[in-house]
C-alpha cells in the first residue's frame, strides 16, 4: 500500500489501517430487531491508506477511479460515500480529520454479502484516528460505522457487519448482543469447517428491499407493544394476522432462538446440531421473510445433498453467498462436486 500509494499520490501515507470482511454464520435479519446474530470475520480484508492534502479525494485500485469527496455535503450515492460517511461521522463526534487523499484496495468482494461495506468503513475510520491520533474504542467504531452506512449510505442496517469487522477475531466467532452491544467470543472448533459460496447473482440492497423489511419488524414490534422484537415470544404470533407481517416476526422470533442454541452447539463441537439449525434458518428466511432467490435455494439444497452437515444464505438475502459447514477434509471435493453443478458459482473462502 505504500508503494501504491506513493505512484498514485506522489506522496508517502500518513496512516493505513484494515478491517476484514465477515460471515454471517446463523442470525439475519435480526440486529435491527435488538436480536442475537453470530458473524465470524473473514480472512479477506479492506486496506485503506491516507495523508493530509489540500482537498478529500480518494483512489480506488479496484475499480481504478479517483474521486473528489465533500464529507460535510449530502450524499452522492457512489462507491465515495463509503469514505465521506465515516469521516463525517468522526466530525460529528468531534474529530477534525483533516482533508486527506485516501487509497483503497480490497480483496472483500462486493456485492457478496460478506460486508465489504463496512469492511471499508470501518478501515477508513480506523485509518483517520491514526492520522489524527483520536482514539474511540472498537464498539464506538462500530457505531460510527454504522452511523455512516444508515444516515449517508441509505441503508437501514443494525450493527452486525460494523460489529464484526471492529470487534471479531479470525477463526473466532461473535456471539453478539445487539441491544447491549456485548460480545462474546468462541473460537471455532477444529471439527467445523465453513464454507462461503458466492451463488453468481450479486446482491444490492439500498433498492428498498432491505429497507421495507426493518419497517415490517418495526411495525409489528408497534402493534405488539413492544420495544423491539427481541421482546416477542412465539406465543405473541397469534395476536397478529394470518399473512406478510406475522410472518416476518416468525423468522425473527425463531431466528434469535437458534443463534443461542447455535452458540451452544459450537462451544459444545456439536456439528450436528450446529448444521441442522444453520439449514432451518436458510428455510425460514426464503419462506417467512423472503428474501432467498432460486439461486441461493438450489446452491444450499445442492451444498446439502453433497454432503454439508448445514447450509444456509448469509447476510441480507437478495442473492450473494451461501455458507456451508463441512467435514474439514472434505473442503476441496466437496467444493468440487458442487461447483460442478453450479458453474457460474465460486468459492470466497473455504
Amino acid at each position: 500500500m505504500k508503494a501504491a500509494f506513493e505512484k498514485t499520490y506522489g506522496c508517502a501515507p500518513e496512516a493505513a489501517a484494515s478491517a476484514p470482511g465477515r460471515v454471517n454464520l446463523i442470525g439475519d435479519h435480526t440486529d435491527y430487531a435488538d436480536g442475537f446474530c453470530l458473524p465470524m470475520p473473514l480472512a479477506r480484508r479492506t486496506h485503506v491508506a491516507m495523508a493530509r492534502s489540500a482537498r478529500f479525494r480518494a483512489t480506488s485500485l479496484d475499480n481504478g477511479e479517483t474521486r473528489d469527496f465533500d464529507p460535510k455535503a449530502p450524499p452522492r450515492r457512489d462507491w465515495t460515500d463509503y469514505v465521506a460517511g465515516p469521516i463525517a461521522e468522526l466530525l460529528k463526534r468531534g474529530i477534525e480529520v483533516p482533508p486527506v487523499e485516501v487509497l483503497i484496495r480490497s480483496d472483500v468482494p462486493q456485492g457478496a454479502g460478506v460486508s465489504s461495506s463496512a469492511a471499508l468503513e470501518i478501515a477508513v475510520i480506523r485509518a483517520s484516528l491514526a492520522l489524527t491520533g483520536a482514539v474511540l474504542d472498537d464498539i464506538e467504531i462500530a457505531r460510527a460505522g454504522q452511523a455512516a452506512e444508515n444516515l449517508y449510505c441509505g441503508l437501514q442496517c443494525g450493527i452486525l457487519d460494523q460489529m464484526a469487522s471492529s470487534v471479531g477475531r479470525e477463526g473466532h466467532a461473535l456471539l453478539l448482543d445487539c441491544r447491549t452491544n456485548e460480545a462474546r467470543l468462541a473460537a471455532v472448533p477444529e471439527s467445523f469447517r465453513f464454507a462461503v459460496i458466492h451463488c453468481g447473482v450479486e446482491r444490492r440492497l439500498v433498492d428498498g428491499a432491505y429497507n421495507a423489511r426493518r419497517a415490517a419488524v418495526e411495525e409489528a414490534a408497534r402493534r405488539l407493544g413492544l420495544r423491539a422484537l427481541r421482546d416477542a415470544a412465539p406465543a405473541m404470533l397469534s395476536s397478529l394476522p394470518e399473512g406478510e407481517l406475522r410472518a416476518r416476526v416468525r423468522h425473527v422470533v425463531g431466528e434469535n432462538a437458534r443463534v443461542l442454541a447455535a452458540f451452544d452447539a459450537l462451544e459444545a463441537a456439536d456439528a450436528d446440531a450446529f448444521g441442522a439449525l444453520m439449514t432451518e434458518s436458510h428455510r425460514s428466511l426464503a419462506e417467512d421473510y423472503e428474501v432467498s432467490t432460486e439461486a441461493l435455494d438450489r446452491l444450499v439444497e445442492t451444498a446439502l445433498g453433497e454432503g454439508a452437515r448445514g447450509a444456509r444464505l448469509t447476510g441480507a438475502g437478495f442473492g450473494g453467498c451461501v455458507v456451508a459447514l463441512i467435514a474439514p477434509d472434505e473442503a476441496e471435493d466437496w467444493w468440487r462436486r458442487v461447483g460442478a453443478r453450479h458453474p457460474k458459482a465460486w468459492a470466497v473462502s473455504l
